[in-house]
């Protein structure tokens, strides 16, 4: 089987058996593309560990941060992994290497008053999309959800948001979970379901819709949340993920409770959560800084 055939099928059995999203097939087509590139004439059959060493190596000096490189060596496990099931290779050439280590980056927050700002109603747009918006942007912030899981949303969900306060979700390695939804965006949410049928397209199965009537994408989501912040001139580049990491913050910084974060979250290990604690205390120790008469400097 020669190299672009055995990624191809090991995608097909990602998408197909193993039921993995869109989005995690296309990432692990990618960083497989990239080591049939790396290997170049070399079968990956007869790849050693002594050759992935060496692309981790020449890809590092090219900049790829550590994370990167690590996510980019669990594909290729697994890839690897994959083929030995099948008695095309007879060891894993990824086992035993690690990525370097990169410096721990804490999450991006908005504060309390500006996911408010942000929130606030947007009274020049076009009325149809503004609603729209405005659901959107309310549900990542009210229920802490990632950018595909929002956009993968069909109408009916709508049904358990407004009249039971919670909605779900089908989160990574499609692990389904219950997230509850706020008053404030079960107002937007009912607002935007009134003008959704002027938009979306007939038989159009998606809650939130593109001026064409078709499901929004990633990128239009994107897109609209970042021109909102503009327009309201927040100081810093605003991002779905950035709702997500603020609900998770400021929900921790009310409540205390990492363990109801982490499951609203979907995090499948508390030490993902954890990252929010640290969020806090760079918040509490900001007000020590400013308030306690020996911080002061």
């Amino acid at each position: 089987m020669s190299s672009t055939a055995a990624v191809a099928a090991y995608l097909a059995e990602l998408a197909e058996q193993r039921r993995q999203s869109p989005h995690t097939v296309s990432n692990y087509r990618r960083d497989l593309v990239r080591l049939v590139t790396l290997a170049g004439e070399t079968p990956l059959a007869e790849l050693q560990v002594h050759h992935v060493r060496r692309f981790v190596a020449q890809m590092h000096g090219q900049g790829l941060s550590g994370r990167s490189l690590a996510r980019l060596l669990s594909a290729w496990r697994g890839f690897f992994k994959w083929l030995g099931r099948g008695d095309v290779v007879r060891a894993n050439p990824c086992d035993g290497i690690r990525a370097p280590k990169s410096p721990k980056h804490l999450p991006n927050a908005l504060s309390v008053d500006e996911a408010a700002h942000l929130l606030e109603p947007d009274d020049e747009a076009d009325p149809v999309l503004a609603a729209r918006d405005a659901a959107m942007f309310e549900l990542f912030y009210s229920s802490g959800l990632r950018l595909a899981e929002l956009a993968a949303l069909d109408f009916p969900a709508l049904e358990s948001a407004l009249e039971e306060g919670e909605i779900r979700v089908l989160g990574k390695r499609s692990k389904a979970r219950i997230v509850p939804v706020g008053s404030k965006a079960r107002e937007a949410l009912a607002a935007w379901a009134a003008l959704r049928d002027t938009l979306a397209a007939v038989d159009e199965a998606a809650l939130f819709v593109s001026r064409r009537g078709t499901r929004i994408s990633h990128r239009m989501i994107q897109l609209r949340l970042a021109r909102r912040a503009v327009q309201l001139g927040l100081p810093q580049h605003v991002h779905p993920h950035m709702l997500r990491h603020s609900f998770a913050s400021h929900v921790l910084q009310s409540s205390g409770d990492l363990r109801a974060v982490q499951e609203m979250l979907g995090h499948a290990s508390i030490a993902s959560t954890q990252v929010y604690t640290h969020l806090d205390f760079q918040h509490l120790a900001k007000v020590y800084d400013s308030a306690h008469p020996r911080a002061k400097r």
